[in-house]
């Protein structure tokens, strides 16, 4: 099962999804789709979303049986937990994006702030 989740991206982007996913709801999208289809399509997704924000879910061999990446600036930064992933939100003004996101959650398994 794959799951992406976006944020203001452009309907074009939207459009091209819905080709290989189902979209219940603006914005989210859910298929059972091959790892190589979900590698593509997560590729197209960082490449074209802009100024957006995602987040790709998919199954995998973990304790939890998911996987989570995500790409953009978002206020959800995800830590882990004795092999558990887990979210901490942040404020608007400490969303990070994909650049520092390996520093943000350094920093926040810690118990720092990652700003």
């Amino acid at each position: 099962m794959t799951i992406i989740i976006l944020e203001r991206v452009p309907a074009s982007l939207r459009g091209e999804l819905t080709r290989w996913l189902l979209e219940p709801r603006a914005g989210v999208f859910v298929g059972r789709i091959s790892a190589l289809i979900r590698e593509k399509l997560w590729e197209l997704v960082c490449q074209r979303m802009k100024s957006g924000a995602g987040m790709l879910i998919h199954t995998n061999d973990s304790e939890q049986g998911y996987a989570v990446r995500l790409w953009g600036r978002t206020p959800r930064v995800p830590t882990e937990n004795e092999g558990l992933t887990l979210f901490t939100f942040l404020s608007e003004a400490q969303a990070i994006g994909p650049r520092n996101l390996p520093e943000a959650l350094a920093t926040t398994e810690q118990g720092g702030d990652p700003r």
